[in-house]
């Protein structure tokens, strides 16, 4: 059965945060190295999560839910950010399943909209995002700035 579980709240930090280093990502390692050298909360801001799609001890999917991403410093706030589903879970609507958690973890805290940042093209739009401009990552490096009404 799946589930949603935030990684800082799961009881088994460690063994998902083993899975996230593994999955073949240099994105999903560089959220495995901050989170485990102690600036995740630095980059993304104070009360940031993490949020796993699981089934039983199976890593499908992730993302966070944070204050702030990899572009400078900015006033747009929340964002989804680091999304990743494992290949063998791709095409069966995983990342519906987190869209739809940040969408109400957002709706909670009161936003009307949400945020990501991309290279992709094509990717996002099918879950109802918009794109809003270009901005330059912390490397300086363009990116897609999406947003997502709610």
């Amino acid at each position: 059965m799946t589930e949603i579980i935030n990684l800082f709240d799961s009881g088994k930090k460690e063994y998902w945060l083993e899975k996230m280093k593994n999955c073949g990502w240099d994105a999903g390692e560089l959220l495995h190295y901050m989170i485990t050298h102690g600036t995740f909360s630095d980059f993304a801001g104070e009360g940031s999560e993490v949020l796993l799609l699981t089934d039983g001890d199976e890593l499908i999917s992730f993302c966070t839910y944070a204050k702030r991403d990899d572009i400078h410093t900015t006033d747009l706030t929340p964002w989804m950010g680091f999304v990743f589903t494992f290949p063998e879970y791709r095409g069966k609507k995983s990342m519906g399943i987190l869209f739809d958690e940040v969408i109400r973890r957002a709706k909670k805290d009161n936003f009307s909209q949400f945020y990501i940042s991309t290279t992709h093209t094509g990717l996002y739009e099918k879950f109802g995002c918009e794109y809003l401009t270009e901005m330059l990552d912390f490397e300086d490096q363009p990116s897609r700035i999406y947003i997502r009404k709610i």
